[in-house]
C-alpha cells in the first residue's frame, strides 16, 4: 500500500481536490461555451493570413531545393534571412504586401521559377495528418458522445463541417 493510504490524511486530501477539480473543469467548460457561442469563421480571412506568412514557413523548402540543384547551403542560408528580414520589415512596419517570394525567384542564386515556388506555397503541404487526425478524432470520439447526449446538449448545440 501506499504512504497514508486509506487513512484520514489521505481521503480528507481526495475529497476536496477531487471536487474542486471538476468544479475547476466545469468553470472552464462555462467559460469556454460563453467564448464560442456564436462563433463565426471567416474562411478567406484565414486564407489571408496564413497567405501572408507562408513564405516565411516554405523558406526551408526553398532551401534545400536549391541546394539539391547545387546551391551553396550557407549562403543561401544567408540570403534567405536578409530577404526574410526585409520582407518582414515591409510588412510590420509598413503594412506592405509580403514580397518575400519575389524576392527569392528574383535571385538567380535559388534557381527557382515563379510556377516552382507557388507549386511550394500550397498550405496542404505544411499540414501533414492533421486534417485525417481531427476527423478520425471527430467521428471516433466526439460525434458518438455528442449522439448519445443529444438531449443534454439541447438544439443550440451543432457540429460543422
Amino acid at each position: 500500500t501506499q504512504w497514508f493510504e486509506r487513512t484520514l490524511d489521505d481521503s480528507a486530501n481526495k475529497r476536496i481536490s477531487v471536487a474542486e477539480a471538476f468544479l475547476g473543469v466545469d468553470a472552464i467548460l462555462n467559460i469556454m461555451m460563453n467564448v464560442t457561442d456564436g462563433l463565426i469563421v471567416y474562411p478567406e480571412v484565414i486564407r489571408t493570413r496564413v497567405m501572408n506568412e507562408l513564405p516565411f514557413m516554405a523558406t526551408e523548402n526553398v532551401m534545400m531545393d536549391a541546394v539539391k540543384k547545387g546551391g551553396n547551403r550557407q549562403e543561401l542560408h544567408e540570403r534567405i534571412r536578409e530577404y526574410s528580414m526585409t520582407a518582414g520589415e515591409q510588412v510590420k512596419l509598413y503594412g506592405k504586401k509580403n514580397n518575400l517570394c519575389e524576392l527569392i525567384v528574383n535571385d538567380p542564386m535559388f534557381m527557382i521559377t515563379k510556377e516552382e515556388m507557388d507549386a511550394v506555397l500550397k498550405p496542404e503541404n505544411y499540414t501533414g495528418r492533421s486534417e485525417q487526425q481531427v476527423e478520425e478524432f471527430i467521428s471516433g470520439l466526439v460525434q458518438p458522445i455528442l449522439d448519445e447526449n443529444k438531449d443534454i446538449l439541447g438544439e443550440n448545440f451543432e457540429m460543422k463541417n
